[in-house]
């Protein structure tokens, strides 16, 4: 055996032999005493506590904020709107007590219909308006069909024929639906009493 064959196994075998392509060790590395890990991780902990417990009592803070802002927004809205109606209701209670049998029924006609324009006009000044519409098509977003009622030409099918008592939107809002007659067309009605289907081009045959 010669000893060429020899040498490479024998500093393969060797303990002090490193692969050069294997990183160095850092020079002068210390590991952190796990009694100096522990605290910094308990501190790091407490830290983040009170980091929390503050933003909660920030939120919360903001939440009553807000509530009692909006709450006194709401009742700032109110007194406005209250203080608009005053006039209208003080005209309202003088026509409710005069005393009828020494008032003509214009005079008190003239001044219901005053006091009524009053309110219209504060209303509408905060964005109300009234839905009682006549002739337009039947919207369920807007009405309340109560009952039907029939059509005389099938232009009217499915449109409102009479309006019992008005709807009121604010500011695009709908505050309460119309209550309406819905007009149906049912095809128009032949000499001896029957009824002609209307054809499916909408016109009687």
């Amino acid at each position: 055996m010669q000893p060429d064959d020899k040498e490479p196994q024998q500093a393969a075998e060797r303990p002090d032999a490193r692969d050069p392509a294997a990183p160095e060790p850092a020079s002068g590395a210390l590991l952190e005493p796990p009694e100096e890990a522990v605290a910094r991780l308990e501190a790091q902990v407490a830290e983040l506590k009170d980091r929390h417990l503050r933003l909660a009592a920030e939120y919360e803070n903001f939440r009553r904020r807000t509530t009692k802002e909006r709450a006194e927004l709401w009742a700032r809205a109110q007194a406005d709107l209250l203080h608009r109606l005053v006039d209208a209701l003080d005209d309202l209670a003088r026509f409710a007590h005069i005393d009828p049998s020494q008032t003509d029924a214009k005079t008190i006609h003239d001044g219901v219909d005053m006091v009524e324009r009053k309110f219209w006009k504060e209303l509408e000044a905060i964005g109300v308006t009234r839905v009682d519409q006549v002739g337009g098509p039947f919207d369920p977003n807007l009405h309340e069909a109560v009952t039907t009622g029939p059509a005389d030409h099938p232009a009217k099918d499915h449109t409102v024929g009479a309006v019992l008592q008005p709807g009121y939107q604010l500011g695009g809002a709908l505050i309460r639906p119309a209550r309406v007659v819905v007009l149906t067309w049912q095809g128009e009605r032949s000499r001896d009493g029957d009824e002609t289907p209307p054809s499916p081009d909408g016109e009687t045959g």
